[in-house]
Parts: structure tokens; C-alpha cells; sequence
């Protein structure tokens, strides 16, 4: 049987083999069109756009935050089972002590005035009005801020970017570059308006996003994001490559060509895929760590399917939201939290953190549109060609992230990596939950691509 299994194994390596050197990973479809598109309400106006810029508050009202307190305190909890801890989902106690802290302790009022110490704006592109946050740097004389769009994921916001952007917009002791902020809001998220169309993917972001940097007045500019974020400005690099100075990804979501083969013979004879043990570890055995994401990605198949079926509940329920958020904030963070009684919430965040970006989703009525952008994305994944990725690039792989891609993998897709760096500590909101880290790698990426140019 042993002999068999390694036959069968070695003959498909063969087969890999042959067709790598046949030049099959070096081949790649083009990249898609620019496009453009209209997901205001009814038909696109005959008039010309309005591409105004103006400024936004966050702002609060009143009777918003006393309809808040009173579903909060009309909550039906449920009851625990015994010893479980967050392997069950949150539990109930822990929602009663959120409960209680939001009701009597919380401060929206201190979270909102921080928010707001940060200019905020708003623009209308391709019929939806797109919030975003625009951080300026004080610059010293002859000194130059490069652009840097930062993009936030899912069940994120802005908010994840503001103890990250005073990091950014300030020169520190190893390089004197300094970032002009641009965090913008994904359409249906919090401030920017949802589609009232279907079909609102990452690549129609990409191409808001970039109209949004060229309407600022960037031609070129630096991206970075995680989860969505990361996903979307692999989208951006493939529309406008000329556009991109570099690319700075906290989750390298990287297919490689023939990968379900590499993973099978990897399970078995991982040293013939990866000459690493830390790489290897990050894959294999690959049953066993596709049943682990399995465990926390039930919520992916209900938003990639019928999102508008549990975002009713979600949009009622302020405890119901806070539950389903935290929970992701807990395994994202250290899948060890399911073995807690806090889910290690406690241990990794503040809560006052939390509930403010809980907050935004809540004010703004937006988890049903957020959680669509599934839906209208991961169904054609599956079928994406495998696109390579020209512009410099680098990739920050922090130790708790859900899925981490191994160098050589990386490689093959972004095939201008000037830099890879295993983080020391942190999982999937990097610029939220380690911000000096994420901070410094970005820093060090964008200082290696800046001398390139200054280089002869």
C-alpha cells in the first residue's frame, strides 16, 4: 500500500515538474479591464457628475443612541451550556458583561470626539457618495509625503486605521518617509453608500478606489490592506499597474497554479514542496488545516450566500451584532480564544475598541450590505485565472493570521516581492491590534521601493 501511495505521488511530482519546466507558472491571462460602472439608484443621469469633495462629521443622534440603550436592555440572553467556552460561539455570559459595560460605562460620545479629531469626506463616484478618511502629514521643508491608500476588510472599518496613521504621517529614527493617509470606506460599509445594484465586486472597488486617489489629485500612489483590503488592491495593481508605486498585503491570499496537486503530495512528502520546516507548517498537513478553517468560516458561507437572511437579525439586535462581530475579533485575533471563557478578547483588546466599531456598523445600519460583498465576490473565485502580479510588492505574515502563504508561493504570483517578513506576534487585524509593527514594515517596504527610483 506504502509503495503504491509513493508511485502515485512520485508520477504526479513528475507530472508538476514537467510541466513547470514546460513554462505552464509562467504564463498568466490578461488581467482585466478597467471598466466602469453605475450603482446609484435607477439609471445613470445624462447630467454631467457632481465631483465635489466634502467635508463629513460623525455625528450621533440622540434618539439613535436612546433606541441603542433600549433594545441593549430589552436583550433576551440565552443560558450557557456547562464548561463550554467560545468553541460554542460567544457565550451568553460574556454578552451580558458587554451588556452592562456598554450601558453603563461606555462612551460614545469620547470615541466619536477622537474619530472626528481626523478630517473626514465624502464623494460621489459611480452613483454611490464614498466616505473616507484623508490624514496629512506636518512636513518639514523639502520633505515630500507619499500617498498610501489603506483599505479595511470585513467586520472591520476605518476605525482599525486610527492608531496606525499617527505612526505613518510622522518620520521616526530609521527613515525619514512620511504618508499622506487615504482610508477609505468599502461601498456598504459604515459611511460609504451600498450599491443599490448587484454585482458590486473587489474589482468595481478597485476602480472607485483608484478614481477616489486620482480625483485627490494622485496619479501614483502606494496601497495596502488586509483581508478585503488585501484583496481589493491585488484588483487595483491588476487595472492600473502604472498607477502603483508598491503593494503592502498583511494576508497574502495567493493561488499558485496546480495548488490542490501541490497539496496533496505535500501532505504526504511536504520536503518535495517546501524545503522549509517554518513553510512547511504553514500548509501542512493540509487536511487537517483545512478543517481547522472550516471551524471558522461557517460565517463566509452564509454571507456568500443568503446575507440579507441573518443580517434581519443582526440589524435588530445591537447584542446580536456585538455577538457575531466579537466572536470574529476572537479566533481572528488567536484561534485559542474558542477555549476561553472571553474568547481572549480581554486578554488582546480594549473592549471600548471594539464597541466603537461596532458602533459604526450599528449607526449606520450596515451589516446586511457589508456582509453582500461576499456574496458578489467569492462565487466567481473559484473560477479567477490565476493573475500575476507585477508591481513591487511586499507581504507582512503575522503568526495567528487565518491562512499564511509561504514565501515561494507568494513569489509566483507576486512576482516583484521586495519584501517578506514573518511578523514576531499578531493575527488578522494587524494595523488594529499591532499597529508599530505593521507600521514599521510598511515603512521599510515603501523606504526600499523609494530608492529604487533614486537608485541609477
Amino acid at each position: 500500500m506504502i509503495f503504491k501511495v509513493i508511485s502515485v505521488c512520485v508520477l504526479l511530482l513528475a507530472v508538476v515538474v514537467a510541466l513547470m519546466l514546460g513554462g505552464v507558472f509562467d504564463t498568466a491571462p490578461e488581467p482585466p479591464e478597467y471598466g466602469d460602472g453605475w450603482w446609484g439608484k435607477g439609471e445613470r443621469p445624462n447630467t454631467p457628475p457632481d465631483e465635489s469633495i466634502v467635508p463629513f462629521e460623525v455625528q450621533l443622534e440622540q434618539s439613535v443612541f436612546n433606541d441603542l440603550k433600549s433594545r441593549i436592555r430589552n436583550t433576551r440572553f440565552g443560558e450557557g451550556l456547562e464548561d463550554s467556552r467560545f468553541n460554542y460561539g460567544v457565550r451568553p455570559e460574556y454578552m451580558r458583561k458587554v451588556a452592562k459595560y456598554w450601558l453603563s460605562s461606555y462612551n460614545w460620545t469620547k470615541q466619536q470626539e477622537e474619530i472626528n479629531t481626523f478630517d473626514h469626506f465624502k464623494t460621489n463616484i459611480e452613483g454611490l457618495d464614498i466616505h473616507f478618511m484623508h490624514v496629512k502629514p506636518t512636513l518639514k521643508a523639502g520633505q515630500k509625503a507619499v500617498p498610501l491608500l489603506m483599505i479595511h476588510g470585513w467586520p472591520g472599518s476605518f476605525y482599525e486605521f486610527l492608531k496606525i496613521a499617527p505612526l505613518l504621517t510622522k518620520a521616526n529614527d530609521q527613515s525619514d518617509v512620511v504618508f499622506e493617509l487615504i482610508c477609505p470606506s468599502i461601498p456598504g460599509y459604515t459611511f460609504s453608500e451600498a450599491s443599490h445594484k448587484k454585482g458590486l465586486d473587489a474589482l468595481a472597488v478597485a476602480r472607485i478606489f483608484d478614481k477616489l486617489m486620482k480625483r485627490l489629485g494622485f496619479r501614483q500612489y502606494y496601497i495596502q490592506g488586509g483581508d478585503w483590503g488585501a484583496y481589493i488592491i491585488t484588483k487595483i495593481a491588476l487595472i492600473t499597474p502604472s498607477s502603483i508605486l508598491g503593494l503592502h498585503s498583511n494576508m497574502a491570499t495567493t493561488r499558485v497554479p496546480f495548488q490542490t496537486l501541490f497539496l496533496m503530495i505535500g501532505s504526504y512528502f511536504p520536503g518535495l514542496i517546501f524545503s522549509s520546516k517554518e513553510d512547511q507548517d504553514k500548509v501542512f498537513p493540509a487536511g487537517e488545516k483545512m478543517a481547522d478553517l472550516l471551524l471558522e468560516t461557517g460565517y463566509m458561507h452564509i454571507q456568500a450566500t443568503k446575507p440579507d437572511t441573518v443580517g434581519s437579525a443582526l440589524n435588530n439586535s445591537p447584542i446580536g451584532l456585538a455577538a457575531y462581530i466579537l466572536e470574529k475579533f476572537s479566533t481572528a485575533t488567536d484561534a485559542k480564544g474558542r477555549d476561553m471563557d472571553d474568547g481572549g478578547i480581554d486578554k488582546y483588546w480594549k473592549l471600548d475598541e471594539l464597541l466603537t466599531n461596532i458602533m459604526l456598523y450599528w449607526m449606520t445600519g450596515s451589516i446586511t450590505p457589508s456582509m453582500r460583498f461576499y456574496k458578489e465576490n467569492i462565487a466567481n473565485s473559484f473560477q479567477e485565472p490565476f493573475y500575476k502580479i507585477n508591481v513591487p510588492s511586499a507581504v507582512a505574515d503575522f503568526p495567528m493570521e487565518f491562512a499564511r502563504t509561504p514565501e515561494p508561493w507568494v513569489r509566483k504570483q507576486y512576482v516583484d516581492l521586495v519584501q517578506y517578513t514573518i511578523m514576531p506576534r499578531g493575527g488578522h487585524f494587524a494595523a488594529f491590534e499591532e499597529p508599530q509593527l505593521l507600521a514599521d514594515d510598511i515603512r521599510k517596504f515603501v523606504t526600499a521601493v523609494e530608492l529604487r527610483t533614486k537608485t541609477p
